[in-house]
Formats: C-alpha cells, structure tokens, sequence
C-alpha cells in the first residue's frame, strides 16, 4: 500500500516510553505514515539516583529529544506531557497531543487496600512532591519514602518483601515435610511445594522475589495511565484516586508528538491531534506556566471539558502538605487561555505565589541527590 512518507521519531528507551511511542506509531500508520522509532538515551535516564523533582528542573527526560529534532537529525520526538516544561524553543512546537489515557493517580498495594485502610504510620513510596504532599494532607501519620525506577521496577520494590516472606515460610515447610516423609499422621502446612507455588507467579512476582529490598513499602502511587500502557494493571491490585480529589499532574496521561514548525508539523497534527485533549492539557499547562511552580512545587491541576466549559481544578500544597491553596472554576471554552491566564493570577493573589516561592527556596537549598 502506497505511504505518505516515512517520520523519524525520537523516544527514550524505557519500556514504558517505547509502549507510549507505539501508541503514537500506530494511530500514524494508520493515517499511512511510516513510523521509525529511533531510542534517544536522556539525562534523566542516566542519573538514576535523583529524586524526580531535581531531575524536572532541567527537562531532563525531554531535552535530548528536542536537540535531535532541532538538529535536523529527526522529524519529531515523543514525550509524555507531564515531563515537558511549559517553555519550549521557538522553533519547536506541540505539532499533536493524542488523544488522552486515564489521568488519574492509582494507589497499589500487594491486597489492594484504599488509603484509609492503610495501617497507622504506613510507608507510601513516591518521589513526586504533588503525590507526597497529597497523601500528607489526607494523612499526616503516613511515612512518605522515595521512590524511582521504571513501573516494573516500583511494583517489584512493593510486592517484594511478601513474596520473600511467602517463600520463606513454604521453603521451611517442604524442609518439614521431606523430614516427615513417610508418616502417614503428618499434614503438610501446604497442599504444593514451593517449586509448584513459584512456578504459578507471575513474572513480575519472579522478578520480585529476586529483588533486594531496602524499603518495606505498604503502598505506592503511581499513575493509572502509565501502569496501564505498562500492561502491568492486571497484575496486581489497586484504588483509583478521584483526580478531583488528587488532582494530577498538568498533561498527566497524555502524550505530545513535537516537532520544527512547519509542514511536518502540520501534517501530524491533522492526522493524530486530539482537539479536546489539547483543550484540557493547553489550560493544565498554561496554569502551570503562570503559577511557575514547574516540578519544583507540589501542584496538582486537572482540566476536563464539559460542554461550553472548561471544569478545572488546581491545588497548591507545601511540601508537607498542611498548608494548601485550592480551587475549582468552569473556564469558557471559547477563552480558555487567557481565563486560565486570570484563574492563576487570582491563585497567585490568594496564597499560591508565596506557597510555590517557599518550594523553591527548599529546592534551592537541597544538597545535590537529596
């Protein structure tokens, strides 16, 4: 079948940015495009042991990206929005925002308890500040510890220490039960061995067993979409957090194709750009721009079109998440920019400002990998 044309584009290599940049590669090919994919390492990539909010200040998962596609070398790059600063070069544009996955915050625990039930001084992994000053601010008695890695990598962390107790307890009780082999009035405390046990687990408990632990997670947070795209949600089990309530990161769950202002750019755009998507991330980031938090404070804002309107909520927290500023406005959709534009100086003017300057003072304060 005749195509029309081929596109390079850039994505990072991670298993979850390669499944994202397939969903891309898929809705052009559709539109008969030819799609290369071509793996670009990044900073943020490299630096494994930088919490997610030093790492945010640099565009450290986007940069490399944009050079190649500045440098002529590709025809676009493939990011998820949340990592994106809302500045970009002059030449660079947004050229198509998919349409969007779910943008909700998930909470995974190894039996799928709500944040209520969680015990009295539970540890929740996460090293975004928007999720820790959130669960602070629903929960103040939780212990919130780092957490990084790839999605597979955060859910072993979690189900790790079970499954290497589980293990434990059935390796013990096949030593009993080959030491009573032959009595007949013996009952094994186990109907399968631990051979039998193992061999039904998934892989991602394999690998989980495997895992040296040094945090005893009770739960984690991390977003709905990316566990999906992962293809790890059936896995294991979890509680959807109302992004009303949690509201998450700006572009959370949606994707961005750039690319130089031009021909290409346009054509991308007519073939896969998601007008209601676009909407609702476009108010996310301009909020954000305005209020210039970028990842260095905890804010969360969700958007969703509902008719002529745009419903929107922001919540501004401080990193301990007991002072807050919050709101919720129905922007016109046919103004959207420039009320947006209005909603973040009306936040600025009611604390919002002095919340996100008291997070850059601490950002600028912390040590290197701290």
């Amino acid at each position: 079948m005749r195509t029309r044309g081929t596109l390079r584009l850039a994505t990072r290599g991670s298993t979850l940015a390669r499944r994202q940049a397939a969903l891309v590669q898929e809705a052009l090919e559709e539109r008969r495009y030819e799609v290369e994919l071509v793996t670009v390492e990044t900073t943020g990539d490299q630096i494994r042991d930088e919490l997610i909010h030093r790492l945010g200040k640099t565009g450290a998962f986007v940069r490399e990206l944009d050079e190649r596609v500045l440098e002529g070398e590709l025809d676009g790059a493939i990011h998820s929005m949340k990592d994106m600063p809302t500045e970009q070069p002059d030449d660079l544009v947004t050229a198509a925002v998919p349409e969007r996955g779910r943008p909700n915050d998930v909470l995974v625990t190894p039996d799928g308890d709500a944040l209520a039930d969680l015990p009295q001084g539970a540890v929740v992994g996460t090293s975004s500040l928007r999720r820790q000053a959130q669960l602070l601010s629903e929960r103040s008695d939780l212990e919130v510890e780092p957490l990084r890695g790839n999605v597979d990598t955060r859910l072993e962390k979690l189900l790790a220490p079970a499954l290497q107790a589980e293990h434990q307890k059935r390796s013990e009780a096949d030593k009993e039960r080959k030491g009573n082999a032959g009595d007949d009035d013996f009952e094994p405390e186990y109907d399968r061995t631990v051979d039998e046990w193992f061999d039904d687990l998934s892989e991602l408990e394999k690998q989980a067993l495997g895992r040296e632990v040094e945090t005893d997670y009770d739960a984690i947070v991390l977003a709905e979409a990316g566990l999906e795209r992962s293809g790890l949600a059936h896995y294991v089990e979890y509680q959807r957090l109302p992004p009303t309530q949690f509201a998450p990161a700006p572009g959370q769950g949606a994707l961005a194709v750039t690319a130089l202002d031009g021909e290409t750019a346009r054509e991308i755009n007519e073939a896969i750009d998601h007008p209601r998507t676009r909407v609702e991330t476009t108010v996310e980031r301009t909020l954000l721009a305005e209020l210039g938090g970028g990842c260095i404070a905890p804010i969360g804002i969700y958007a969703v079109v509902q008719g002529e309107y745009v419903h929107t909520a922001v919540q501004v927290f401080d990193r301990d998440g007991e002072e807050s500023i919050t709101a919720t406005r129905d922007l016109p959709v046919e103004s959207y920019p420039t009320a947006a534009r209005e909603f973040a100086n009306d936040l600025e003017d009611r604390g919002a400002a002095e919340l996100i300057a008291a997070a850059r003072r601490e950002a600028d304060d912390e040590p290197e990998g701290k």
